[in-house]
C-alpha cells in the first residue's frame, strides 16, 4: 500500500511539473505569442514597468514567467522540477 501511494504521489508530482506549471503560466496570460491583453500577466507587467521606470528587469519574476510562457520550461528546469516534485509527491503519497 505504501509503494502504491509513493508511485501515485510521484506521478502526480511529475505531472504537475511538466504540465501543470506551464498550464498555469499560460492561464495567467503569459503565452507564446506574447502577453494576453487584459490578463493577470498584463497587469503584472504593467506594475513591474511602473516600479522600474518603464522597463521590466531581466531575471524578475515577470520576465521569467514570460520566458516560460513563450518557450516553455528549459530542459534543466524540467529535470529539476520533476526531481523535486516527484520526490515530494512520493513522500506525501507514502504518508497517505
Amino acid at each position: 500500500m505504501v509503494i502504491t501511494g509513493m508511485i501515485v504521489g510521484a506521478t502526480i508530482g511529475v505531472g504537475v511539473s511538466l504540465f501543470g506549471i506551464p498550464a498555469v503560466v499560460s492561464a495567467l496570460g503569459f503565452q507564446a505569442a506574447g502577453v494576453a491583453a487584459g490578463s493577470i500577466a498584463a497587469k503584472m507587467i504593467s506594475a513591474a514597468a511602473i516600479a522600474n521606470n518603464g522597463g521590466v528587469a531581466a531575471g524578475s519574476t515577470v520576465a521569467v514567467l514570460q520566458s516560460v510562457g513563450a518557450a516553455g520550461l528549459s530542459a534543466g528546469a524540467q529535470v529539476g522540477l520533476t526531481s523535486i516534485l516527484g520526490t515530494l509527491g512520493g513522500a506525501v503519497g507514502a504518508c497517505l
